[in-house]
């Protein structure tokens, strides 16, 4: 329900566009009987400076979110597509601590060119989006807008630490690699 995990690109080699909607797929294997699992896709100038956006309810905005209930990831079939998970929501589908899940994390579409030299960031973590920059930070319904504005999943009813606070680990190799999918638009 706190730590977070940075995966960095290399500094970019030449200008990318990058418009519409991402995706991550993740093989995840929890502590508990349920895991959030949060992602944010990032910019960071060639300074080490995050590039943060005006969003449409925050003024500090990364390049995009994603969020998924582990529980809740079986997909409808006819209705996903390669970039966007459809939730069938037709049962729930608790954890086995240890065990291994497959998970497809639809990203929030996004449109930007990052010139070369700028980094790409994918950050996991187990509860919203906090950039961590400096208060007073401007406010929406007397919350701070720290980068995902009043969309919040923070209610204890919602999130039991008994159910939801421990280690989720990132499988990445053999035949459970772990990526995200982003749209990268050919130069012209």
């Amino acid at each position: 329900m706190g730590e977070q995990v940075t995966f960095w690109s290399e500094p970019l080699k030449e200008e990318i566009e990058i418009t519409g909607p991402s995706a991550a797929k993740l093989f995840i294997a929890p502590s508990t009987k349920d895991a959030d699992v949060f992602v944010t896709l990032r910019a960071f100038a060639p300074n080490g400076r995050e590039v943060l956006f005006a969003g449409a309810v925050d003024p500090n905005a990364p390049l995009s979110h994603g969020w998924l209930r582990a529980s809740h990831r079986k997909l409808d079939p006819k209705m996903s597509l390669f970039y966007r998970a459809w939730r069938a929501h037709d049962e729930e589908q608790p954890l086995i601590p240890g065990e291994t899940y497959e998970l497809d994390v639809e990203i929030w579409p996004t449109s930007i060119v990052l010139k070369k030299g700028y980094r790409l960031a994918f950050t996991m973590h187990g509860k919203d989006f906090d950039h961590g920059l400096p208060e007073p930070m401007p406010k929406l319904y007397g919350l701070p807008m720290r980068g995902c504005s009043v969309f919040l999943h923070d209610d204890p009813t919602d999130r039991d630490p008994a159910i939801h606070d421990g280690m989720t680990t990132i499988r990445t190799g053999g035949d459970r690699k772990s990526y995200v999918l982003l749209p990268v638009i050919p130069a012209q």
